[in-house]
Formats: C-alpha cells, structure tokens, sequence
C-alpha cells in the first residue's frame, strides 16, 4: 500500500495531486490538507490534525464529509504530520508521500525534514512542485533517470563516509564527505540510472528541477 499525507503548507507549492493518484493509494489530509485534497477531487480515507488552521464551520463540514477524522488537542508533544506519520507507519505502507510540508514557516520545514529519519532507505518522500527528498543510510543504492528531475543532490546529514557515484556527470570514488560540505549538490546523472553507496552515515538525496 502507498499512502499520501497532504499536510497544510502553502497550497502554491503543490504539485498535481491527482498525478499521483492511483487504485493502491491511501490518500490522508493533515489538518488544512484536507482541504486541499477536497479542492483536488480527491476524498482523503482519514484526517488528523488540530485543525486549529480552520474555523468551527469548516471543521464540522469536513465532520459531515469525512470517514474518519482524529481530532487532537492543540498543545501536545507532536506535530499533526508527525501523529499522521506514525499511523501511516503502522499501516506497513511500502511508500509514503509527503505534500504540502514545504513553503512558509522553516521550523516546520525542518521538522518535517527530520520526519523522514522514521523510515527505511527511501520509504518516505517529501515533495513539492520542484524537488524529491529522501533518505538513505549506508549501503549502495540505485536511482533511475526520471526525466523531469534534472538535479540530484547529495547532503551529508551525518559525516560519510567512501562516497561513491557512478553514472553521474560528477563521479565520486570512495570519498569522504563532512559536514557542511556542498561537493555534491546539483549533480546530473548521464545514463538511464546511476548508483551511490557509501559506507558509513546517513545522506540525503534531493531530486530537483527549475520552476518553468
């Protein structure tokens, strides 16, 4: 199963939503999100949030439409994102989808980064109109020529250590990479895939592409 959590960041950074729509997909809005799911056509299976980003008549609206809404008190020890997170993980999903988690403040930027230290090797994407992020740990891992991303960046979240890359316009051998080190952002790959492994660490990889 794949779920989508839409949470409530600025709404101009969404991409295509129902590009991403598909019988195996588990669609969940968080707090505001739910009203861009419903603004997409798209009827969210759950809700979770505090929802103090609406007013009492919008809430009891999405009373009357959804299936299953978790109301959560405003003052707790978790973001909504985070509380929709764990179910989602709980429900063993093979993937899962982060939207409208970017744009506006940066502490929920940055929180919503560290949410995906929660999964395995790539298991949750954050994504917006212009980037991919996920989150890998050491091994070697593959990532195919998708077209639309031109950009592969490689952020070190933890020092790596023998950096590998094979396949891009930049390779790497066995390299080194501290952070705070830029060395590997706005890369390209050159064939269909490449492959990066590394030995030690934890490392973010960021697909990207220009705002047309």
């Amino acid at each position: 199963m794949i779920i989508h959590l839409v949470a409530g960041g600025p709404t101009n950074l969404l991409p295509h939503l129902q590009a991403y729509d598909g019988e195996d997909v588990c669609w969940v809005g968080v707090d505001r999100g739910v009203l861009a799911l419903l603004d997409a056509g798209i009827m969210p299976k759950r809700a979770f949030g505090d929802f103090d980003s609406i007013d009492e008549q919008e809430l009891q609206q999405l009373k009357n439409k959804l299936p299953h809404i978790d109301i959560w008190p405003a003052e707790k020890d978790q973001t909504d994102t985070d509380i929709a997170l764990d179910w989602a993980l709980e429900q063993k999903a093979t993937k899962i989808r982060l939207f409208g988690v970017t744009g506006g403040r940066l502490d929920h930027l940055f929180g919503n980064v560290q949410l995906l230290f929660k999964g395995k090797d790539g298991q949750i994407e954050l994504i917006d109109r212009q980037n991919v992020v996920t989150l890998y740990r050491s091994g070697e891992h593959t990532v195919k020529n998708e077209g639309n991303y031109s950009y592969i960046s490689f952020i070190p979240m933890t020092p790596i250590r023998a950096l590998t890359l094979r396949g891009f316009k930049y390779p790497l051998n066995a390299h080194d990479i501290p952070l705070g080190s830029t060395l590997c952002v706005s890369n390209e790959l050159i064939h269909h895939f490449g492959t990066f492994s590394f030995t030690e660490g934890i490392l973010m990889m960021i697909r990207s592409k220009d705002e047309k």
